[in-house]
């Protein structure tokens, strides 16, 4: 997820989260938080094992008898 994005949806939920918070159930928004952190993450690591991946392998030479 690009940054901006994220900046903008955190922004775009502060309202809430902070209503949330005021009426003493800031576990429900520390829980939103940590998912929206977790897919961001889980994302990253995608494109990471992407990238890591060798595209061109040789194939596997078959021995012969």
């Amino acid at each position: 997820m690009k940054k901006n994005y994220m900046i903008l949806l955190l922004l775009i939920l502060a309202w809430p989260l902070y209503y949330l918070y005021q009426h003493q159930l800031g576990a429900i928004s520390f829980l939103v938080l940590a998912m929206i952190f977790l897919f961001s993450a889980m994302k990253e690591l995608k494109m990471l094992k992407k990238e890591k991946k060798p595209d061109d392998t040789p194939p596997k030479r078959e021995n012969i008898k």
